[in-house]
């Protein structure tokens, strides 16, 4: 049986540099400038649509590297 002891953790601290780079998904997609437009195309479709699309994975890569960076091992 294992000890008590063994079962108590410190609490975590979210205080990383990294957590910073969250704010890029969200302030990104809130600048109209950079999709008001419907040129240029890409196989066809209006710049607003694959921009959108381009936001959800700079928001995934983002999350990931902050994931990654920020864990612990162990």
């Amino acid at each position: 049986m294992r000890d008590w002891r063994e079962c108590v953790t410190t609490p975590r601290t979210d205080r990383s540099h990294w957590n910073w780079l969250l704010l890029l998904p969200i302030a990104i997609p809130l600048i109209p400038a950079l999709y008001n437009a419907v040129e240029p195309r890409l196989f066809g479709i209006p710049l607003f649509y694959w921009l959108q699309l381009a936001f959800i994975i700079i928001g995934v890569a983002t999350t990931t590297l902050v994931y990654r960076m920020t864990r612990r091992n162990g």
